[in-house]
Parts: C-alpha cells; sequence; structure tokens
C-alpha cells in the first residue's frame, strides 16, 4: 500500500553568506541533472564546474543586493538573487521542486522587490531551460548569445520584462 507523500510547507527567507555552499551544491545538481537537453556534458562541467565547496566570491555574490531562497525544512531547494538594477543573477530550483511552483514563489519575490524599488524593468541571462519559465512570465528575449566559460562556449538570452 502506498500512502501520498506529504511535503513540508515551503519558506522563503533572505540568503545569508553561511548559505553559499549549500547553493553552489543546488546549483551543480540543477545544471547537471536539469539542463542536458539543451547542454552537451563540457558545456555544464564548465558551468557548474565539480567541487567541495562554493567559489570564493560566492558568498558575497548571493547577499548583494535582493536575495532570497525557498526551504522545506532546513534544506534549501531553490534560490534567486537580483541586483538593486533589477538584474536576476542566479534563478536556481533543485530538480525534484520543478513544476510545484517553487521558481514562482521566488521569482514573484524579486519582481515585488523590483516594483518596490520603483525600477522600470528588469533583465537576465536566460539558459534554454530558463528561458520558457520567463517568457511565461512576460520576458522578452533581447539576444541570443554564447558566454565563455573555460574556454567552452554555452548558449544563453539576454532578457528583459519592463515593469
Amino acid at each position: 500500500m502506498k500512502f501520498p507523500v506529504t511535503l513540508r510547507p515551503l519558506k522563503l527567507r533572505t540568503l545569508s553568506e553561511a548559505d553559499a555552499d549549500a547553493c553552489y551544491a543546488l546549483f551543480h545538481r540543477t545544471v547537471h541533472g536539469g539542463t542536458g537537453a539543451f547542454y552537451e556534458a563540457e558545456q555544464r562541467a564548465a558551468w557548474a564546474p565539480d567541487r567541495p565547496h562554493a567559489p570564493e566570491t560566492w558568498p558575497a555574490r548571493l547577499t548583494e543586493g535582493f536575495s532570497i531562497c525557498a526551504t522545506r525544512g532546513s534544506r534549501i531547494v531553490g534560490f534567486f538573487t537580483m541586483g538593486h538594477d533589477g538584474h536576476i543573477d542566479f534563478a536556481y530550483v533543485a530538480l525534484e521542486e520543478m513544476g510545484k511552483g517553487t521558481a514562482a514563489r521566488l521569482y514573484e519575490a524579486c519582481e515585488t522587490e523590483a516594483r518596490r524599488l520603483g525600477l522600470q524593468h528588469m533583465e537576465t541571462e536566460a539558459s534554454h531551460l530558463a528561458r520558457r519559465f520567463f517568457e511565461k512570465r512576460g520576458w522578452r528575449v533581447v539576444a541570443r548569445q554564447t558566454v565563455i566559460r573555460d574556454s567552452v562556449g554555452i548558449e544563453n538570452f539576454r532578457m528583459e520584462k519592463r515593469l
């Protein structure tokens, strides 16, 4: 007999520098496990290299501007960061959270903050996977581009949304 699985409630909170390793692990797992339909193994390895800890720059990068994470229990299951200029830098959700509204809740918090700041637009550089998420929320592609990581080209999309 199977019993229904009950998820712990989703909670949002501000990121701290202490969250860097947990966020990097989630980022790594999401890039390697969720983008294979769009990016080759070499591209995923350049984008999210194997490493035991977050890069040195991550604690500060995660906490600049508006930074928020979603948790279930004590586990981070998604995180978004946005500069005071409306640029969304990180937008990652655990594979098992996709389709459950977690990314939508994190995004809504960012857009609410952008509106509170009186910004006229938001922007990001979205992967193939994230592009669809943003387009569903009224974003448009400004340009297709290739970024270079460790001598490897990785295609993404500069996107914007007018508020």
